[in-house]
Order: C-alpha cells, then sequence, then structure tokens
C-alpha cells in the first residue's frame, strides 16, 4: 500500500513531535523536589493516618490529613481558573466480618478531576494512598508518621497536578488520594466501583505506592531505577478471548501491560537517565496494591515504586532494636528520587492525555503467509496509525511503522510466526495512544 505525500509528512511531524515535544521536558523541569518534601513532611506530622484513626482533630489522624489534601487541590484549583472539580468520594465499611477493621467507620477518598477539552469522558488516573500503619494493622492510636509509604506517592500525586494544571489536555486527568489501603485496598474499590456505576472510560490508572526510598534491606542504593507492575491480562476476560489467547498469543499482552509498556517508552524517551524495570507480575510476592481493585473490574491499572525497598521502615513501629532503627521517618526518604518518579508519572499522564483513543476492533491475518496484515476501526482525533511488533520474547515494543490514516495495512517481508502485534492511534499532536493487541482473527 503506498502512503501519499501528506502521510508521508505527517509521519515525519508526528515521529519528530512524539520523540521531542517541548511541553514534556517542561513538565518533567516544573517538578519540584522542595514542594514534595515540604508535602511529605505535612503528611508524616499528622501523626498517624492510619484509616480508622482521629476524624475530629485538625492537627492529628486521617481526618486532618484528607482535609489538608483537599485544601491543597483546591489551592491548585484555584490558580488555575477552577480547572479541578475536588471532591470526597466515600463507603462506609463495617467491623463485622472484616480481621482488618477495629470499627464502622467511612473510608474516604479525596478527588481531582481536571477535565479533557476533547474527551472529557476519557480519564487518566494517578493515586497515592493517604493512610498510614504501626506494626499491627488494627492500632489506630500509636504513631505511623508513613513518611514513604505512602506520603512520598500522596505528595507526587499533588505536585504532579500543580503542575499539569496549568495545561489543558484532550482528556480528562483524575488526582487522587486513595484511603484504606492497609485494611484491605477499601478505597480504591470504592473508587473503581463509583467509576463503574458513572461509565467512565478509564484510560489507565497509575499507582504510586512508596517513590522515596533508595536504599534497600538488600544493600543496594539507586536512585534511577523503578519498578513497574502490571497483571499480564483481565481477570474480566472471556473464555472465548481465552481460547483465542492459546493459539494466537496474548498471555502477556493484556491492556494492563500494554499501560506498562507505555509508560517504559515514555520514560526512556524522555527520561533516558532512568532505569524502568517492567515486572511481569500483578504486585510484589504475595502482595497488592491500589491498582489491583481496577484490574478487578476489568480496568487497566499498574503499579510504579521505588525498585529496592527496605522492610524495617514499613509497617513497623518506630523504635531501635539491637542497633536497627525501624519505622517510616521522614530522614529515610530521598526527595529528589521523588520528584523523578513523580515526574515520570506527569510525563505519561500528560502524553496519554494528549492522545487520540486507541484503534477499535484491530484484526490480524496471515497464517501460512510472508507478511502480516491488520484491519481496524479508525477513531475520532488519529490522523494515522502505527503498527508495532516485536519479537515472541522481547518485552518492549521493538519496531514500528507509521502508515497514515488508513483502516488497514499489510506488512510485507514479515512473518506473523515470528513476532507479536499491535496497533497505536496518533493524533495531529504527535502523541500516541496505548497499543492495542489484536482481539480477532481474520
Amino acid at each position: 500500500m503506498k502512503i501519499s505525500f501528506l502521510s508521508f509528512f505527517l509521519f515525519t511531524a508526528t515521529l519528530s513531535s512524539s520523540q521531542s515535544n517541548q511541553k514534556i521536558y517542561d513538565i518533567i523541569n516544573a517538578v519540584s523536589a522542595e514542594r514534595i518534601e515540604k508535602d511529605i513532611n505535612t503528611l508524616a506530622n499528622f501523626g498517624t493516618r492510619n484509616t480508622f484513626s482521629d476524624t475530629v482533630s485538625n492537627t492529628r489522624g486521617i481526618g486532618a490529613a484528607r482535609r489538608w489534601i483537599k485544601q491543597e487541590f483546591e489551592t491548585i484549583s484555584g490558580s488555575c481558573n477552577n480547572c479541578l472539580d475536588v471532591f470526597y468520594q466515600k463507603d462506609f465499611v463495617t467491623k463485622n466480618g472484616n480481621n482488618r477493621v477495629p470499627h464502622d467507620a467511612w473510608v474516604v477518598n479525596v478527588v481531582a478531576i481536571q477535565k479533557g477539552t476533547t474527551y472529557p469522558n476519557r480519564f487518566i488516573i494517578m493515586s497515592g494512598d493517604i493512610d498510614s500503619r504501626a506494626s499491627d494493622t488494627m492500632d489506630f492510636t500509636t504513631d505511623a508518621p508513613g513518611a514513604n509509604d505512602n506520603a512520598s506517592g500522596m505528595a507526587g500525586t499533588i505536585e504532579a497536578a500543580r503542575v499539569l494544571s496549568k495545561y489543558k489536555f484532550e482528556n480528562s486527568i483524575i488526582y487522587v488520594g486513595l484511603s484504606g489501603e492497609e485494611q484491605g485496598l477499601f478505597g480504591g474499590a470504592g473508587l473503581a466501583n463509583y467509576v463503574k456505576e458513572h461509565n467512565w472510560d478509564i484510560i489507565g490508572v497509575l499507582n504510586n505506592d512508596m517513590i522515596g526510598n533508595i536504599k534497600g534491606l538488600d544493600g543496594v542504593i539507586d536512585n534511577r531505577t523503578f519498578r513497574i507492575f502490571s497483571e499480564p491480562v483481565p481477570p474480566t476476560e472471556t473464555e472465548r478471548e481465552r481460547q483465542l489467547r492459546r493459539f494466537y498469543g496474548g498471555e502477556v499482552d493484556g491492556i494492563s501491560r500494554q499501560l506498562a509498556r507505555y509508560v517504559h517508552k515514555t520514560t526512556k524517551t524522555y527520561m533516558p537517565e532512568m532505569n524502568p524495570i517492567m515486572v511481569y507480575r500483578l504486585d510484589r510476592f504475595g502482595r497488592g496494591g491500589h491498582h489491583r481493585p481496577f484490574n478487578d473490574l476489568g480496568f487497566a491499572g499498574i503499579r510504579i515504586m521505588e525498585a529496592h525497598e527496605n522492610y524495617n521502615q514499613q509497617h513497623q513501629d518506630i523504635r531501635e532494636e539491637n542497633g536497627i532503627k525501624y519505622g517510616d521517618v521522614i530522614e529515610h526518604v530521598n526527595f529528589e528520587y521523588a520528584k523523578k518518579l513523580t515526574a515520570v508519572n506527569a510525563i505519561n499522564l500528560a502524553s496519554l492525555a494528549s492522545a487520540p483513543p486507541p484503534p477499535k476492533k484491530v484484526t490480524i491475518g496471515g497464517a501460512v503467509e510472508p507478511s502480516a496484515t491488520f484491519k481496524w476501526e479508525k477513531v475520532n482525533g488519529a490522523v494515522g496509525y502505527k503498527i508495532y511488533w516485536r519479537d515472541t520474547t522481547s518485552p518492549t515494543w521493538d519496531y514500528s511503522r507509521y502508515v497514515g490514516d488508513i483502516s488497514e495495512f499489510t506488512l510485507n517481508g514479515i512473518v506473523v510466526d515470528n513476532y507479536f502485534f499491535g496497533i497505536a492511534a496518533v493524533g495531529e499532536n504527535g502523541f500516541e495512544s496505548v497499543v492495542v493487541f489484536p482481539n480477532t482473527v481474520f
């Protein structure tokens, strides 16, 4: 298939734009380690942010923390002509039947929505956790500053809102502080259900949980590497989808894995000094995070976090034993590293919020032929499409070809048996959607 001069021109323009968009570099430079440090200190100084702690005090407990977060979002909104819709989203949890719930309480999330100009019902979400915990999950009175877990992720979310609220985007962005994470991911579950009830189109969830530690209990000190956790395929896939996956591939190509690849690619393009590691696992071994409730309902979601954890500084009462200092206190947080991971989030939020929707109904053919053929439905806002492919054992999309504003294309000389393929929509501004793995075969 021939590519017209216009398509070639758009290809050149979009390629240049997607690889060197000055706005993205400006966003990186605008993130402030000093503001993040100040916010982490404020959150840690509430003493404990246990979900079941004091809700009346203005200086201590979860109530004071969430009111402060809401006030920060409102202050940011006031600086951008009320560009954020800020509100509480809450659900009631009861002690009955919950072994991590000491008493009945409201689990309250703080939500700030920056509406998109073209696709207001499409949302990319960045989340941090409001709550903290001591050694005993049920202990809601002991000091639990939670400086890294997870004041760092919450401060990063607030800072991303400060920076990105200076811009307008085609899609909507949600900045949210989630509660109840330590008791069973209650806040994430509540917001995920809220999203589903309101029929919001979710591009993906970037869950930030611990983005401030660079000194691991394994002895490694690393201020450039971070992990991206993603599940392989959605738990909501149908039996037919499972059967197709068995014969045509896709066991590592679910929507969350594609979101992880997007973050990896964007980071390597604009922040090559960083070392993103894609971990092919829903979360850490046997553990969970606030992206999971969204995954449970079939939404794309990933966890972004530090590469080397220090377990002496997680879920520990503040104390010293045998010369070892325990507790999640402010002195263990590296604010420059938290700044870097906040910037990683911000540039991916901006890129996804600037991109058109992904192509629909992507199909693939090419059995017993020295070529691969694709068909898809066009989407509004795309000026063209890009075909990606990779070796079946490669974790990243390594090859690509822009094919213009068309709805089918054949890659000649590419044997379909030897690669995996996907297609992304490209906007006039050069930003791309998440890659779509073919969901049917012709």
